[in-house]
C-alpha cells in the first residue's frame, strides 16, 4: 500500500506538473544547442535519455542551466540511476517499472518515473514509489485510453508519452494526464506544442 505521508524531493515533480511538457531530447544532434533553442522559447523540463553515448556529459552541462529542469531518461538500472544522478539529474524517467530503479531513485532522494501501460503495471508502479508514472506509449490507446484508465485509478498522476504532438497534446491533458512527454514531434517550432499545453 502507497504511505502517501512520506515526503521526498518534489521540484523537479512539481515543474512538470506545472509546465505539463517536458521535451524529450533522444539520440538528437548537439544536445547542447538544441536544449538553448528549447530554453529560449520558455521550455522548461528537458530530459535527456540514457540511449545516447554523451548523455552524461550533456546532462551535466545542461544541469548548469538555471532555466532547465534536467531529467535522465531510458533509465533501466539502479547504476544508471547513480551514474544519472552523479551527472547532476534531477529525477529519473524509464520506459518501464523496474523496482531496482525506484528502489535506487528513493536512496539516492531523487524521484522515479516509470514507464507503464497497462493498468495492472500502473499501479505496480505508482505502489512500489513512482513520483509520477510515465504512461507509454500513448499512442496505443489514446486519450480515451487515459481517460478510461484513470477513472479507477485517478490518484495517478500521468506523465504521458509516445506519439504526443502538437494535435493531440492538449486531448491527453484533458483526458486527464499531469503532463505529456514529446520527442520527435517537436520538431523545428516546439512553439506549437507549448501553446497546446498552455491553452
Amino acid at each position: 500500500m502507497r504511505d502517501s505521508g512520506r515526503t521526498a524531493p518534489i521540484s523537479a515533480i512539481e515543474r512538470i506538473r506545472t509546465e505539463r511538457l517536458v521535451a524529450v531530447l533522444r539520440r538528437v544532434d548537439d544536445v547542447d544547442a538544441r536544449v538553448e533553442a528549447l530554453a529560449a522559447v520558455g521550455v522548461g523540463v528537458v530530459e535527456i535519455t540514457l540511449d545516447d553515448p554523451g548523455a552524461l556529459g550533456a546532462i551535466a552541462r545542461a544541469r548548469g542551466r538555471r532555466d532547465v529542469t534536467v531529467l535522465a531518461g531510458t533509465v533501466r538500472t539502479a547504476g544508471q540511476v547513480d551514474a544519472a544522478v552523479a551527472a547532476g539529474a534531477e529525477a529519473v524517467v524509464g520506459p518501464a517499472f523496474s523496482a531496482s530503479v525506484v528502489e535506487r531513485a528513493a536512496a539516492l532522494g531523487v524521484p522515479a518515473v516509470p514507464g507503464a501501460l497497462t493498468p495492472t503495471e500502473v499501479e505496480l508502479a505508482w505502489s512500489a514509489g513512482a513520483a509520477l508514472v510515465k504512461l507509454f506509449p500513448a499512442s496505443l490507446g489514446g486519450p480515451r485510453y487515459v481517460r478510461e484508465l484513470l477513472a479507477p485509478l485517478g490518484d495517478v498522476p500521468l506523465l504521458v508519452t509516445g506519439g504526443v504532438d502538437a494535435g493531440n497534446a492538449r486531448a491527453f491533458l484533458d483526458a486527464g494526464a499531469v503532463a505529456v512527454g514529446v520527442g520527435s514531434a517537436l520538431g523545428a517550432d516546439p512553439s506549437a506544442l507549448l501553446r497546446a499545453v498552455q491553452r
